[in-house]
C-alpha cells in the first residue's frame, strides 16, 4: 500500500511538472458535437493552462481534405474525431504515437503503426419518432430501412462527408452480404428509399427526427443517448452492427508536436474519457472504464467489419456510392 500511494503522489508530482511547463499552441480539427467538444476541450485547458487551444469544427471527410491539402504546411496539430476507418484511408498525413494509455487501449481500437488511436468505439443505432412510427412499425434491422412506407422520411448523412455515414454505409454492405455479395444491391434500394434526400452533416439526423421532420434515423449511439428523457423518440441497435471507434491521430508534420502529444494522452486518460461518457454518453475505449448508461458491447450482436477493406478502398466506396446518387 506504501509503494503505492508513494507512486501514486510521484506520478501526480511529474504530472503537475508537465501541466506547469508546457506552454505554446494547439490547434484541433474536430467533427465532434459542439457540447462534447467543448467541454474536452476545456478540460484540457484546465489542465493545461499556458496552452492557447484552437479548434475548427466540421464533418470528417472535410477535415480529412484539408489535412491533406495542408500536408506541405500543416496548420493542425491534432484531429480529434471522426470514425477510425476514414482515419485509415488518410494515414500517409499522420505521425506514429504511442500514448500514455496504451496498455488500456486494446489492440482492435488501435493502428497497427500507431498512427491513430481509439478514443470512443461508436455503435449504430436506428433512432425514430414515436409520434410518426407507430410501434409495430419500428425499425429494428437494416431491411426495414427499405420498407416503402418510409420512402423519403429516413435521415441519412452524405457517407461522402461524414465519417459515421460512411462507416454505416460498409456496416450495411457487409451485414448484407458483402461488396461482392449483395451488399451494393442493398445500398441501391435502401438510396432509393431515401428518395434523393441526403443529408450534409451526420448531425442534422437525430436533430430533424427529434424535431419531427424525419421518421427515423441512422445515426451514432453517442447522438441518440443524449435523448434519454425524451418520450418521444427511442432507438434500436440494428442486428450486424458495428462498433468501430472514433480516433484521435496526430497530424504529420504539425507545428506543436509535443502539446499534441499530450492532447492525444489527455483524451484517453481517466479523467476526460470519464467525462465524456457521463455527461455526454460518449463510450470509453479505456478497458478499465465501464460505460455508464450504455449496453455492453458484448450485448449487441457486430458484424466482422472489414477494417481493411473500408479504409483501403474508401475512394472506390465513394465512387460507387455517387454513382448510385446520380444514377438514381
Amino acid at each position: 500500500m506504501k509503494k503505492f500511494v508513494i507512486l501514486t503522489l510521484a506520478m501526480l508530482l511529474v504530472l503537475s511538472i508537465t501541466s506547469s511547463l508546457a506552454e505554446g499552441a494547439l490547434v484541433v480539427y474536430s467533427p465532434h458535437d459542439a457540447d462534447p467538444l467543448q467541454a474536452g476541450l476545456a478540460l484540457f485547458q484546465e489542465a493545461y493552462p499556458d496552452i492557447k487551444v484552437e479548434y475548427i469544427a466540421a464533418g470528417t471527410g472535410e477535415l480529412l481534405q484539408r489535412v491533406a491539402a495542408e500536408s506541405e504546411n500543416p496548420l493542425a496539430d491534432v484531429l480529434w474525431g471522426g470514425g477510425a476507418d476514414s482515419l485509415a484511408a488518410f494515414k500517409p498525413y499522420f505521425q506514429p504515437y504511442v500514448c500514455a494509455n496504451d496498455d488500456v487501449i486494446g489492440e482492435e481500437f488501435k493502428d497497427a503503426e500507431d498512427l491513430w488511436i481509439g478514443e470512443s468505439p461508436l455503435p449504430m443505432v436506428l433512432f425514430y419518432n414515436k409520434t410518426l412510427v407507430p410501434e409495430e412499425d419500428a425499425p429494428k434491422a437494416w431491411e426495414d430501412l427499405l420498407n416503402p412506407k418510409w420512402k423519403g422520411q429516413i435521415a441519412y448523412a452524405s457517407p461522402a462527408k461524414s465519417g459515421s455515414a460512411y462507416t454505416q454505409l460498409c456496416t450495411m454492405i457487409l451485414a448484407q452480404g458483402g461488396p461482392d455479395g449483395g451488399g451494393w444491391d442493398f445500398v441501391e434500394k435502401f438510396y432509393q428509399n431515401l428518395d434523393g434526400k441526403v443529408q450534409d452533416s451526420s448531425g442534422n439526423c437525430h436533430k430533424l427526427v427529434a424535431a419531427g421532420e424525419y421518421a427515423i434515423g441512422v445515426t451514432i449511439e453517442k447522438s441518440a443517448v443524449l435523448y434519454a428523457d425524451n418520450p418521444d423518440v427511442a432507438f434500436v441497435y440494428p442486428a450486424q452492427n458495428s462498433a468501430v471507434p472514433d480516433g484521435v491521430a496526430i497530424i504529420k508534420g504539425c507545428p506543436n508536436l509535443e502539446n499534441a502529444k499530450l492532447f492525444v494522452d489527455f483524451v484517453t486518460g481517466l479523467e476526460c474519457q470519464k467525462d465524456q461518457n457521463t455527461n455526454w454518453k460518449r463510450r470509453p475505449v479505456r478497458s478499465d472504464l465501464e460505460p455508464v448508461g450504455l449496453a455492453p458491447l458484448s450485448e449487441i450482436d457486430l458484424v466482422k467489419y472489414d477494417f481493411d477493406w473500408a479504409a483501403n478502398e474508401k475512394e472506390t466506396i465513394i465512387d460507387k456510392w455517387q454513382e448510385i446518387v446520380v444514377n438514381n
